[in-house]
This record gives structure tokens, C-alpha cells and sequence, in this order.
């Protein structure tokens, strides 16, 4: 009898890929962009003033206090639905963003959309990389946060993962470039690939993860002096170094919670995009796609 590859099945310590945090210096675009570009929605209970604001994605968010801009060292994958539908509410935003970082260009299965800060997004078709990408039958949320690394860096930051974390972690080639893919939950992942002349400056911004063992990495991670921010249910690293020599390879900043964290698994609002106050049919403002 042929039993099943078991194996396949497990995920790891890392449970939600939860937020991205990017500050931004002005409400106005950043409403113009995620909200009525890319169809997403304003969480409508938790920071809803002037100084903050998030964006939900399925059951992600992307954070955006006020301050400088930041500028992730990557890009972002999102699932939002139908490409054309995106298109047409990019194509509308188009003259409130005329003078900034905004654009983007279509690619076989994506859209690769520039904020107007200069963030990159991969607005993924529905099925892109079907059937074995780990996002597919996803029709919302953010698939995975992709960082550009030093050349040779993709190994120890693979080993960093699973020393510190017990995370399921693939290193692998792809278009020419060593990547070490971390797995959150079943579809999720952190993508760290290869890229001469990775050197941007890193300016703060910062991921948050959920994680079902917490103690354990914490440990690891305070043995070597990495941790800070400690509150009751989450702390923070940046640095992300090499098991053996100690060495760092790249930074971003970390926010850790356990899934006894109040904010873990809280339902968050999402809408339909397409509807609009002509095309109301009462009762379908909500998204109805899996996330």
C-alpha cells in the first residue's frame, strides 16, 4: 500500500503572514491608490484617524502610519480577483496620482503596480502559478513579501528560519537567481532572492508574523542578543544572521505574536470593489471570494 506523502502536509512554526508596515506622508494618495486603485478596504474599527491608517487584504493588512515614505527592498504579491476589473479602477485613479510614483505594466499572469511612493506589488492573476503555487484557490490576500538579498546571503538566511523558527524552508534557483522561500501557514511565503546590488538602505519599515511556538524562538533569538520591543504577547528582531559564523545578512524588522495575541484571527471587513451606489443590489458589499 502507498501511503501518503505526510510531509507535504506540515507548515511550520510561522502561522499568518499578518501585516506589512509602510509609512507614508499623506492619507490622500494612499486612499486614491489602495482603496479605490487596487480595490481594497479601510479597516473600519482600528485606526481610522489621520495618523494611521490600514488597509485590509483577505486576512492581511498593510499598515501605513504617517511619516517619511518607506520603500520596501521588493515587492509585494497580492491576490485581488479579475485583472480587468483592476485595471479599470487603476486606469480611474490615474489623473489623482499623476505626479508621483504611480504606474504599472501587465505581464502574462500579473500587473506590476507601483504606489505612489515607489512600492512595487504583484497583483497576481487568480491562477497564477497554478497549480502548485501555494496561493492558489486564494481570491484574496497577500500571497507572499519578496526581498531582494546579497548575492550568497539565500542559504543563511534559509538556515536562520529554521534554526530560529523550526519553519519550513526551500532554497531553490529561479530566473537565474538563488532564493531561500520560507513558508507561512499554507499560503503564504516570505521570498528572499538573490540580486546584485542589493544594497538599498534599509529605512525601518517592518513585517508581522504570527507564530505557534513563541517561547522557543524567542529564546533562541535573546540568546544572541537579537530581540527588543518585548511586551506581553509579541516581541521583535531585525537582524537576520548566519546559525554558525553570527553574521548578519539582512535586515527587517520583525514583529512576533502569539496566537494568544488579541489582535490573532480578528475578522476584518472586506468589500466588494465592483459595487457601486448605481449598481447596488442590496446585501452584496461583502467580498465573497476565499481568503
Amino acid at each position: 500500500m502507498n501511503h501518503p506523502d505526510y510531509a507535504r502536509e506540515d507548515t511550520g512554526n510561522l502561522v499568518l503572514l499578518e501585516h506589512v508596515n509602510l509609512t507614508i506622508p499623506d492619507q490622500r494618495p494612499a486612499t486614491a491608490f489602495y482603496v479605490s486603485g487596487l480595490g481594497l478596504t479601510r479597516d473600519p474599527y482600528l485606526m481610522t484617524g489621520v495618523t494611521n491608517m490600514w488597509i485590509n487584504v483577505g486576512r492581511s493588512q498593510i499598515h501605513l502610519p504617517h511619516g517619511d515614505p518607506q520603500r520596501l527592498r521588493g515587492h509585494v504579491g497580492l491576490v485581488l480577483g479579475e485583472r480587468a476589473a483592476l485595471l479599470e479602477r487603476l486606469r480611474a485613479v490615474r489623473p489623482l496620482l499623476a505626479h508621483s510614483s504611480f504606474g504599472w505594466r501587465e505581464g502574462a499572469d500579473r500587473v506590476e503596480v507601483t504606489c505612489p511612493w515607489g512600492n512595487r506589488y504583484d497583483c497576481l492573476d487568480r491562477d497564477a502559478g497554478a497549480p502548485d503555487a501555494p496561493w492558489s484557490g486564494l481570491d484574496l490576500g497577500i500571497a507572499y513579501v519578496q526581498l531582494d538579498v546579497p548575492v550568497g546571503s539565500a542559504a543563511s538566511i534559509a538556515a536562520f528560519y529554521r534554526e530560529m523558527f523550526g519553519a519550513c524552508v526551500e532554497v531553490r534557483e529561479r530566473d537565474g537567481s538563488r532564493q531561500a522561500v520560507v513558508a507561512i501557514g499554507t499560503r503564504q511565503q516570505l521570498i528572499y532572492v538573490e540580486t546584485s546590488g542589493a544594497t538599498q538602505r534599509y529605512d525601518g519599515h517592518h513585517i508581522q508574523i504570527y507564530v505557534a511556538d513563541f517561547s522557543g524562538p524567542y529564546a533562541r533569538l535573546a540568546a544572541r542578543g537579537l530581540t527588543y520591543g518585548e511586551e506581553t504577547h509579541q516581541y521583535r528582531f531585525a537582524d537576520l544572521v548566519d546559525p554558525v559564523s553570527g553574521e548578519r545578512r539582512f535586515q527587517l524588522e520583525h514583529e512576533v505574536r502569539s496566537l494568544r495575541h488579541p489582535l490573532y484571527a480578528r475578522p476584518l471587513v472586506n468589500r466588494n470593489p465592483d459595487m457601486t451606489n448605481r449598481n447596488y443590489p442590496g446585501g452584496g458589499e461583502g467580498f465573497r471570494g476565499r481568503f
